[in-house]
């Protein structure tokens, strides 16, 4: 077991195809934990074990990996880079004290190394820079470093760089504050001599990273201008602070194939990064509602975040950091979401798919427990002592929708209930019934998403679905005050059915739901049957005359008509309501309506021209534009819902992914004549 002090939780984050699983894999190699190096491409590394992620050969949930390094425990959080995973990616940032930013030497500065910067710093964390693939036919360090510089400012840190042999391709590193050099020879490191030509670049980049660190304590600053040496300690000490202050971001680089860099790099995520009481500044809400600091403490009573869930074929794990006290397996806990208290059950260290029971998971640990039914991701778990809740985990709002259903007739409720389990896996995605549309529609953050979400009940489920795009409910109204005219006689050996009314149809500004009115004078229809008159209209309303769809914004007035003493009944006035209806609306002048979304997209401002050509292909209205900060713009517009259907894939092309947005429904507008006709002829298709 191990001390709070002796424990470091690290997230690797980046973008999709920049190295992250491979660098995990040779830190496991380096560290003993496993014998042989997997590779992405064979489907046999530590991280991605799930099926999806074997057969598409990237990572989409977020994997623990444990290792064991100098007598600390550094838990490894190997995080998805694909932009519909994000939530992934957020799960992790909640568990981590720090993060490894990972960029390929061969690709730069890419979006998915600016996303995980902005995460970063909205949440004030330490981090690394970790440069791979510097061995690699097409890479260029300098470059990524210089473009680094250029971002980011002088907190840009080197403390590791590579040296280029005759034919400029990389055969070792520098520990530039140590001046030591080392190469790796069948995968084992070995300390070379550091080449002749390197020592002046030794000197420069020493000279900076005592710069840096003057910059962090007066008293060194004095001592850098007056020509002093520090210390190696100094030289730690003044890192450590700087990296906790985000003063200075250092930068590391290596292979994951060949394992170069691996070693140094964990001997400066221990000795640089926080462990988990100097990490994540937490914010917790008492039982009586009130926001408080909450003390990573290994002297105070129990409590665990559940920050992630795993739910499959292996079973149920709740994944939890410990944030203060220990945990043991017959540890009693209270779930501050529900107020029910849970009597812990088997506790793990999880290690990718692999799972090792223990005994107590301790302050600042990241592990696992099992078969906790009631327990959801998001949950904090405490003393009854000590009552508190944790911010939840901030997912972003799902923007891409689509419809799902089953391939075979009857197996929706087998559909709903493998989705009910694989939310509970990811809570990045929604699903509601629609009850305009009958149509079961599931939201996430885009077709990549969704799509693993069908693969997964196809293959742990045993359900076949199939996605389709989300009916539009629209509307339809009239714009004509009519009268007309309808009567219900039916004549059948014994009493027979007679109703006869007239109602007048008179459009109304507001689009709610129908009103109904009475001008009977004399008593020409009964009072009686006034409501079943009503009835009538109410379910004739529910199917416009255009396309089916329902009618809004009506008034019916009942103002004439005449009944039989015998054969009039209910039944008999509400057909008669019902063909008065039918006579009426086409002569009306109805017309259909459309949902109309309001739309906030933030992009950079090189996108705007692109990005409003797109909304105006989608007759959409820019209603203003508002400056972002950091060179982006939020561009807000009215748009039709009906045009939006692809809106998440399409604006991630246009801006490199780099744009983002929100629709939010706003009202109901008259669809142009132009795009009424194929709306009709859709709707009168699917009927048949």
């Amino acid at each position: 077991m191990y001390t709070v002090n002796a424990i470091r939780n690290v997230c690797l984050l980046g973008h999709s195809g920049s190295g992250k699983s491979a660098l995990a894999e040779s830190l496991l190699y380096m560290t003993g934990a496993i014998d042989r190096i997997g590779k992405n491409a064979d489907g046999n590394t530590v991280s991605d074990y799930d099926p999806e992620e074997i057969r598409r050969n990237i990572s989409i949930s977020t994997s623990v990996i444990p290792l064991e390094y100098h007598n600390t425990k550094i838990n490894l959080l190997d995080t998805p880079g694909g932009f519909d995973f994000s939530g992934a990616v957020m799960e992790a940032l909640r568990a981590a004290d720090a993060a490894i930013l990972v960029l390929s030497a061969k690709d730069g500065i890419t979006v998915g190394f600016e996303k995980a910067w902005k995460y970063c710093e909205e949440r004030n964390m330490p981090r690394f820079v970790y440069i791979s693939k510097v061995d690699e036919d097409n890479s260029d360090y300098n470059a990524t470093f210089e473009a680094l510089r250029e971002r980011y400012g002088n907190k840009i840190a080197p403390v590791i760089v590579p040296i280029w042999g005759a034919d400029k391709k990389v055969t070792g590193i520098i520990d530039v504050l140590n001046k030591r050099a080392y190469e790796m020879q069948k995968l084992k490191r070995v300390e070379i001599q550091v080449p002749e030509d390197k020592l002046s670049v030794i000197e420069e980049f020493n000279d900076a990273l005592k710069e840096a660190v003057a910059e962090t304590d007066e008293a060194l600053m004095d001592r850098f201008f007056e020509g002093d040496d520090f210390t190696y300690r100094e030289m730690m000490t003044g890192l450590h602070q700087g990296v906790e202050e985000l003063s200075l971001f250092p930068v590391l680089c290596g292979s994951g194939v060949t394992c170069l860099g691996s070693l140094m790099l964990m001997d400066h995520i221990i000795e640089l990064l926080p462990n988990p009481v100097e990490g994540n500044y937490h914010k917790a809400t008492t039982a009586d509602g009130k926001v408080e600091e909450f003390v990573v403490s290994p002297g105070g009573v129990p409590s665990a975040f559940v920050w992630k869930t795993v739910s499959d074929q292996f079973g149920k794990y709740s994944f939890v950091k410990v944030l203060s006290g220990e945990i043991t397996s017959d540890t009693t806990l209270v779930n501050s979401r529900t107020g029910e208290t849970e009597k812990l059950g088997r506790l793990y260290s999880m290690c990718g798919k692999k799972s090792t029971e223990v005994k107590v998971l301790s302050c600042g640990d990241i592990g696992a427990i099992g078969k906790m039914d009631k327990v959801k991701t998001g949950d904090t778990l405490c003393d009854p002592r000590k009552v508190v809740s944790l911010k939840q985990i901030p997912y972003a709002e799902p923007c891409y929708s689509m419809a799902i259903a089953p391939k075979v007739r009857g197996q929706e409720e087998k559909v709903g209930t493998g989705l009910n389990r694989l939310n509970e896996e990811d809570p990045s995605f929604t699903t509601y019934m629609n009850p305009e549309t009958k149509q079961l529609i599931i939201s996430g953050a885009g077709d990549q998403q969704l799509d693993v979400l069908v693969s997964k009940l196809k293959t742990r489920f045993g359900v076949d679905a199939v996605l389709s795009p989300a009916k539009v409910a629209y509307r339809e109204r009239i714009k004509k005050k009519v009268e007309a005219h309808g009567r219900h006689k039916k004549q059948t050996g014994g009493s027979g059915q007679f109703g006869d009314v007239w109602i007048r149809f008179e459009p109304q500004d507001e689009q709610d739901d129908m009103i109904f009115a009475e001008e009977v004078f004399g008593g020409s229809v009964p009072r009686n049957f006034y409501p079943a008159v009503e009835k009538g209209i109410q379910e004739a309303v529910q199917k416009g005359p255009l396309a089916g769809y329902p009618m809004v914004g009506l008034k019916a007035v009942l103002y004439d008509g005449s009944y039989h003493p015998v054969d009039s009944n209910e039944m008999a006035f509400k057909m008669a309501a019902i063909l008065a209806f039918k006579e009426a609306m086409p002569n009306a002048m109805p017309t259909l309506l459309e949902p109309i979304g309001s739309l906030a997209v933030t992009i950079p401002d090189s996108y705007m021209g692109d990005v409003i050509g797109d909304l105006n292909k989608r007759r959409g209205r820019v209603m203003g534009m508002n400056p972002a900060g950091d060179g982006n713009t939020i561009v807000e517009a009215e748009v039709p819902m009906a045009e939006m259907g692809s809106y998440a894939i399409d604006l991630r092309a246009m801006t490199q992914a780099r744009g983002s947005f929100s629709l939010k429904f706003e009202r109901y507008e008259e669809v142009p004549k132009a795009n009424q006709a194929k709306i009709i002829a859709d709707a009168k298709a699917n009927e048949d």
